[in-house]
């Protein structure tokens, strides 16, 4: 006979279980008793009350049952795919595993806006505290997909509130995935050269620029074999026995026959080029999307690398052996016209898939740089080279853009990616030292960098010297932060000063519209950007209140009073940065987080009023 427990347990759906309900629990059956227990609007901490109400009700709820079993799965739904359908698993202690990683990867979250509120600086030293948000997880020796669902539950969580919380999470996660990618590029580069597929690494760089996309090389692959089916059905319309056809998923080979090969690349090209209508993207080459492989499936457009990877893929799935040809400044496939491999470069046709898969003579190929190369640029390249071409081009897209977030990150992660496949690049690693120094981050791994160099090559003890110096005052500097300066709208010298942050505005010249998060009472701007931004043709010149803005657009702006206007129809403003600063956004206006409301503690006041002021007057 069931021992009831002694006092009663208050349930979360507001039940109480008595003495004498439990007894009429205990009389059904098990596995009646257990799909009451699974019933949706029971919670676990319902479950944990029941358990303890008496022993048949504890023994009806183990771990291994059906009842913790279907706690977890509507907990954590995500996590589902993570077990085995026939395998059984202890439930109640994945649970409380989940359960208590979930509490310390939020405590890790909110410390780390708590370490940023602490770190003041001119430029805020988000890297470093990410640097030590994910050393604090990695210690927890959790498993990575519990950190990445807690993270990704805090991302989903209601849009407009806890943005804060949202940013640094969003970070945090970025930050642990690509380590995890790091680590999966390094186990692919210690293969041998045979066993490395060009577009397993073309992923890899696509994954590690874009951690938050869930690129997966099997959903890449899957659109890949697709396109396959494609061709074979082209091939199968042209020459119905062709050896190609009857070749399952997966399977190596290389067709012998010259013909045959001929035919698979006539099939590949109408149906890339004239079916799907792939293109090389002249009108943005330099859009790093045209160097993401999912991105060049998504949009059939890139550059001749990322092309040539697809192309090659391709055609090797159908036994078309292509080899990658590192050719200056336009990537190639070169394609033998003999069964045995030769080193004479004129037995080769190259392919121009950036040209809709154009073939050439070898030196055709001049044509498309209109100068003359020697023969050691049409030999084959390993897919190491192919993948250092890759990133050398995200590289030089980094270096080339406007010093703004997203340019600076493009330029860290291609760097990281380049120093991974080739570490003692000395040129790299100083411009590395130079990087991470001038966004005042990771100090320490800025001085790790520069020993580096200084063993691999001493003569750069100059520059090396220089960056020491500098960042070991960074260092004493980080230990004894300056106090950021608090603006108060009630200071006479502000007294111009019209608008606050969190208000929506819309530029009344340019029509973007923005959301305040910080202002000068006059522009602090240097001479050359005042006269570059042709600052004197304002009314008010530079001696008038000027504003930093977040827009619509992504980037961020630094704007003159003359020209904002408060917002007649206030909206959310899709800028990355926004949680950087603000909390919620509150239908009208954005509220700061604590940090800025330190530097600006009489705006939020101001902004309140101003936002009700417009409300009344629409």
């Amino acid at each position: 006979m069931a021992t009831p427990y002694t006092g009663d347990r208050v349930l979360g759906t507001n039940a109480v279980i008595s003495e004498s309900f439990a007894k009429r629990l205990t009389d059904l059956p098990a596995e009646l008793l257990e799909h009451i227990l699974c019933f949706r609007v029971l919670n676990h901490i319902d479950i944990c009350n029941v358990s303890c109400t008496c022993k048949r009700l504890h023994d009806g709820c183990h771990g291994r049952g059906k009842v913790w079993a279907h706690q977890y799965k509507l907990r954590w739904p995500r996590l589902q795919r993570f077990y085995q359908q026939n395998e059984s698993y202890d439930w109640l202690k994945e649970f409380k595993t989940r359960h208590v990683v979930g509490q310390q990867i939020r405590r890790t979250v909110e410390d780390s806006i708590t370490k940023q509120l602490i770190i003041f600086s001119k430029i805020p030293c988000v890297g470093q505290v990410l640097g030590d948000s994910f050393a604090e997880i990695d210690s927890l020796g959790a498993p990575e997909h519990f950190c990445e669902d807690e993270l990704l539950g805090i991302l989903n969580s209601d849009k407009r509130k806890c943005l804060t919380l949202k940013y640094y999470a969003k970070k945090i996660l970025y930050f642990l995935r690509q380590q995890n990618i790091l680590r999966n590029l390094k186990v692919f580069l210690e293969r041998p050269p045979e066993q490395q597929s060009a577009l397993e690494g073309a992923v890899l760089i696509d994954q590690y620029c874009n951690p938050l996309a869930d690129t997966t090389l099997e959903s890449i692959s899957a659109q890949i074999e697709e396109i396959t089916d494609k061709v074979k059905k082209y091939l199968r319309v042209k020459n119905a026995t062709h050896p190609s056809l009857r070749v399952s998923q997966g399977d190596c080979f290389v067709l012998e026959n010259l013909e045959f090969q001929r035919q698979v690349i006539c099939a590949l090209n109408a149906v890339l080029y004239d079916q799907l209508q792939y293109k090389g993207n002249e009108r943005d080459y330099y859009n790093p999307l045209n160097s993401y492989i999912h991105q060049v499936l998504l949009r059939r457009t890139g550059i001749p690398i990322s092309l040539s990877v697809l192309y090659m893929t391709l055609a090797r799935k159908l036994g078309v052996p292509l080899e990658p040809v590192n050719f200056p400044n336009h990537f190639l496939l070169r394609w033998c016209q003999y069964q045995r491999r030769s080193e004479d470069i004129y037995d080769y046709v190259y392919i121009d898939t950036f040209g809709k898969g154009k073939q050439l003579a070898a030196k055709e190929c001049e044509n498309l740089i209109r100068h003359q190369v020697g023969a050691d640029y049409y030999s084959a390249i390993s897919t190491g080279e192919l993948l250092l071409r890759m990133v050398g081009n995200l590289l030089n897209i980094g270096k080339r853009g406007e010093g703004n977030e997203k340019s600076y990150q493009l330029l860290r992660d291609s760097l990281d990616l380049y120093l991974t496949i080739n570490p003692d690049n000395v040129q790299y690693l100083l411009l590395q030292a130079r990087l991470y120094f001038h966004l005042g981050i990771w100090p320490e791994k800025v001085l790790d960098i520069l020993q580096h160099i200084q063993a691999l090559d001493p003569t750069q003890h100059g520059a090396v010297g220089y960056l020491v110096q500098h960042t070991l005052e960074h260092i004493q500097h980080k230990r004894h932060p300056v106090e950021p300066e608090v603006k108060r709208h009630s200071a006479p010298e502000h007294r111009d000063v019209q608008y606050s942050v969190g208000l929506i505005m819309k530029h009344k010249r340019s029509g973007y519209n923005c959301v305040i998060y910080g202002w000068d009472p006059k522009c602090t701007m240097s001479q050359e950007w005042i006269n570059t931004m042709r600052v004197h043709q304002l009314s008010k010149g530079a001696d008038q209140p000027f504003y930093n803005v977040l827009v619509q657009d992504g980037t961020c702006r630094y704007a003159a009073q003359e020209n904002l206007e408060p917002h007649s129809a206030p909206l959310e403003i899709a800028h990355p940065e926004v949680g950087r600063y603000f909390t919620e956004f509150s239908d009208t206006h954005y509220i700061a987080n604590e940090e800025l409301q330190s530097r600006y503690p009489e705006d939020m006041c101001k902004t309140h009023r101003t936002a009700r002021s417009l409300r009344h007057q629409s």
